[in-house]
């Protein structure tokens, strides 16, 4: 796959004149200012005040610390105060439009977290016995069917952690239908579209593959003549790994025929199931030749999804993969379920377990919550809300904005820097979106177009907040058509300015060290 090679400045440009108000306080309005944790608090300090223990026996046996750990001691009223602080300085899909392109930052209904909290699905354990937990048993089998019945897909693994864990899931599930074929040896290629998410080459390598990138054409689509000629006359194709609709916000017109070549090669259908949401309830992946997708219960099914997880990327599998499904999956015999532990027959030897357990029960309470809140019709009518949203945007911004690509989009909408002004990059106009109060866009991804500015509304938006933020983002249009060099310093109103990001990645500061000692070094 090609790296990232667009160059682009990282190193902030001086501020430009604005009009300055400090404070005493170093707080802005009723945003307080917020100093580092050791800082704020004293090693030489306690925020409890106990008497110290006597006569107590010491089970340490001589390894006792022989200095202070360093941590900084904070009463509860500071320690609260500092993370609430913080917090203020975050963004959150509760605080405004999250416009992160093919990241779909759904809201997460308060139904869902009710429901996960429920005694009897908040309080088991994976290891109690079977018999005591009947009931979460039959709501990820339920789960499940829907999750099969939305994809028209026979099987699905449910332990997958995350989107990139169900890719592995699938891509480890075609390497053992290989094995099982004799074939592992000599199929050694994955195709994998310019447009893909970065985790598809990673995972297909992580399989023991090699990539073969495909171009894109000239309307974002996977190119077919490319395609088709890496196709002839060759019989080491072990699959493709096409993510549907792709990065670019377009539906892949070609699918279908993609799929017949790819099985006439002797290879599997591997989708990334990144953006379902664009088409739940509309098309069954498994109509189109799919043998194998993940799909990210928090990008469809509003299951939370910042701070690193917990997530949950449940694969579904075709005919020609379902026994090579890992372990555990849930069976019904005479009404009483229980779980798959060992795999017997075709596939037992191919693949085995992917987690401990059977994945994340809080996940899939929230997930079935959702559908079974929303019914058949309301999927539907979500996914066809997300595309209208997303076309509304592009309507509007392109009066400004350079569109990726012509006609319609789906789920999100995608925009190059053609139409700023030279030496006005995307990632000036990103931090001028945090002066108007929103999260920037996906920049520079997909690498096929040259300074991308992906943004996907999804479906809860009102038109009220789509047109604020589309009013936002075009006055900071204006000015970078313009020209404008006070962009070159954003944020201006943000609790930091802008940073080298090159430098803060290459060489951050990650340990905290005492003033006297930072001069003496």
């Amino acid at each position: 796959m090609s790296m990232n090679s667009q160059g682009r400045p990282t190193t902030p440009s001086a501020p430009s004149a604005q009009p300055a108000i400090e404070t005493v306080s170093g707080s802005r309005g009723l945003q307080q200012r917020e100093d580092l944790i050791f800082e704020t608090g004293s090693t030489t300090k306690t925020g409890v005040d106990l008497p110290a223990p006597k006569g107590g026996m010491d089970r340490l046996g001589g390894v006792t610390r022989k200095k202070s750990v360093g941590l900084p001691g904070l009463s509860e009223p500071e320690a609260v105060r500092h993370y609430v602080r913080l917090s203020q300085q975050n963004y959150a899909i509760d605080l405004g439009l999250f416009p992160l392109g093919s990241c779909t930052m759904k809201h997460n209904p308060r139904l869902n977290e009710k429901v996960a909290r429920m005694p009897g699905f908040a309080d088991i354990h994976p290891l109690q016995p079977q018999s005591t937990v009947q009931g979460a048993l039959e709501l990820i089998d339920e789960l499940a069917t829907w999750l099969k019945t939305l994809t028209g897909m026979p099987a699905v693994a449910m332990s997958p952690k995350a989107g990139a864990h169900g890719e592995f899931c699938g891509m480890m599930a075609i390497r053992g239908a290989l094995i099982a074929r004799g074939e592992i040896e000599t199929r050694t290629r994955v195709l994998v579209p310019a447009s893909a998410h970065g985790t598809n080459p990673a995972t297909a390598v992580q399989c023991g593959f090699k990539v073969d990138e495909i171009k894109a054409d000239a309307r974002g689509r996977v190119d077919m003549d490319d395609f088709k000629s890496k196709l002839e006359g060759s019989d080491d194709i072990a699959g493709i790994m096409l993510t549907n609709p792709n990065t670019c916000g377009l539906f892949e017109t070609d699918i279908r025929e993609i799929a017949d070549l790819i099985h006439q090669a002797g290879g599997y259908f591997y989708c990334d199931g990144a953006n379902f949401n664009a088409i739940v309830g509309r098309v069954r992946p498994g109509d189109l030749g799919v043998d194998a997708m993940h799909i990210n219960l928090h990008k469809t099914f509003s299951t939370p999804h910042g701070g690193g997880g917990p997530g949950a990327g449940p694969t579904v599998l075709s005919e020609a993969l379902a026994d090579f499904a890992p372990v555990p999956f849930v069976v019904e015999e005479d009404g009483v379920f229980h779980l798959v532990e060992q795999r017997s027959g075709e596939g037992s030897d191919a693949f085995g377990r992917l987690c401990a357990f059977h994945g994340q029960m809080g996940m899939f309470t929230r997930a079935l919550a959702y559908m079974l809140s929303h019914g058949a019709d309301g999927l539907k009518q979500a996914a066809e809300d997300a595309v209208l949203n997303a076309n509304y945007l592009q309507s509007r911004l392109k009066t400004v904005m350079t569109p990726a690509f012509d006609g319609y989009c789906m789920h999100e909408a995608l925009f190059s820097d053609a139409f700023t002004a030279e030496g006005i990059e995307t990632l000036d106009i990103a931090k001028a979106m945090i002066d108007e109060g929103y999260h920037p866009m996906t920049m520079y991804f997909p690498l096929v177009v040259h300074g991308a500015m992906l943004i996907e509304p999804t479906e809860t938006e009102s038109k009220a907040e789509l047109d604020r933020f589309c009013e936002s983002l075009l006055s900071i249009a204006e000015k970078a058509k313009a020209g404008d060099q006070s962009l070159k310093s954003a944020p201006y109103l943000a609790p930091k300015r802008r940073l080298d990001e090159t430098q803060a990645a290459r060489k951050p500061e990650l340990r905290w060290s005492e003033p006297d000692k930072i001069a003496a070094e």
